[in-house]
């Protein structure tokens, strides 16, 4: 939307993490450590993370196992607070936001294995009302089995489903579910935790395109979670890509998928199945993940890049602008700054 002048105003985000850090301490009791002469251990879940996403759009964070992508997914609901850094909800401190019931119905989360983030004991009826009684948001039984019956008729359900039990559906009909209660509470931003890795790859793509459906009816925000780069392809208005902790790069996601520029995204991508890459040479993803309690110095990434050199094994990388037609691109790899990569 343009100003006065005519010059075009970026529309404010919705969620912004600036600078947010999250240090878990991983040490054992008091009483073994002083015993055995042990120092206290740390573990950076989360390492100096900024990004912003903008109303109605989706932000995919990607990566393997153990980079911290989940510790934001929780970070940006409020389960944990930041160690360091700040998230924000509409401007609002996400502690202040959290503290006032109006604000936080207006975020939900759906989580990775929908058999486990659902009560086994309630039926579903009562599993999808209970944000809606939570927040007060509807009064009167009927009122409420209308609004949860609508629900389940939004996610490809059936009204008659919620007298049954969370162990009576498949795993895609579990998910749907799942979708329904975190609708309930009305919510503008959702944060989607891995939510089609415990799912078939043909439950996946009906999940992915209900989620899609149901953003561009709604006009939802997401925070999409996944270590799958197939899967956020299509879901993806921008992109960031975890290592250890630290976002290595970030752009839009055709950008990101078109001309990757760090040497990790390049391995992920040539990861991905692809009937056009048949009898084409590929760098696959070697090694293993550091440990985040002793992270390796300098660029984190070092020990399994092809492209380092002592520099890497020295300094750490800050982000910089990639490519003279890509300024929304943010690279950490000094390969890519001085031109080798």
């Amino acid at each position: 939307m343009p100003d006065r002048a005519g010059t075009p105003v970026p529309e404010a985000p919705m969620l912004e993490a600036i600078g947010v850090s999250r240090v878990f301490d991983v040490s054992r009791p008091w009483l073994q450590r002083t015993l055995a002469g042990e120092k206290r251990l740390t573990l950076r879940a989360v390492d100096d993370v900024s990004f912003a996403i903008a109303p109605g759009s989706t932000l995919s964070l990607v990566g393997e196992s153990g980079c911290g992508k989940s510790t934001i997914a929780r970070l940006a609901v409020g389960l944990y607070a930041p160690s360091a850094g700040e998230i924000r909800f509409e401007g609002n401190s996400l502690s202040v936001a959290r503290a006032q019931p109006a604000l936080r119905r207006r975020m939900n989360m759906i989580f990775q294995d929908p058999y486990a983030s659902l009560n086994p004991r309630w039926r579903v009826r009562d599993i999808v009302a209970e944000p809606i009684r939570a927040f007060k948001i509807l009064d009167g039984a009927k009122a409420i089995a209308d609004r949860v019956g609508a629900l389940l008729a939004q996610v490809g359900l059936s009204p008659a489903d919620g007298e049954r039990y969370p162990h009576e559906f498949s795993g895609g009909q579990r998910q749907r579910i799942s979708i329904a209660r975190a609708l309930s509470s009305e919510p503008d931003f959702l944060v989607c935790d891995e939510p089609t890795s415990a799912l078939d790859v043909s439950v996946q793509a009906q999940i992915l395109n209900l989620m899609k459906e149901l953003q561009e009816r709604l006009g939802l925000t997401y925070l999409f979670i996944s270590h799958n780069l197939a899967v956020v392809r299509h879901m993806s208005d921008r992109l960031g890509v975890m290592y250890l902790g630290r976002i290595v790069e970030m752009g839009p996601g055709e950008e990101v998928f078109a001309r990757p520029r760090h040497p990790y995204t390049r391995m992920l991508l040539d990861a991905i199945p692809d009937l056009e890459m048949v009898g084409r040479a590929r760098t696959p993803v070697g090694g293993e993940v550091p440990s985040p309690i002793d992270p390796p110095p300098g660029c984190a990434f070092h020990p399994r890049c092809p492209l380092a050199n002592a520099r890497c094994r020295t300094e750490r990388p800050e982000h910089t602008r990639a490519g003279p037609s890509a300024a929304e691109v943010l690279v950490a790899c000094h390969a890519v700054a001085e031109g080798r990569a």
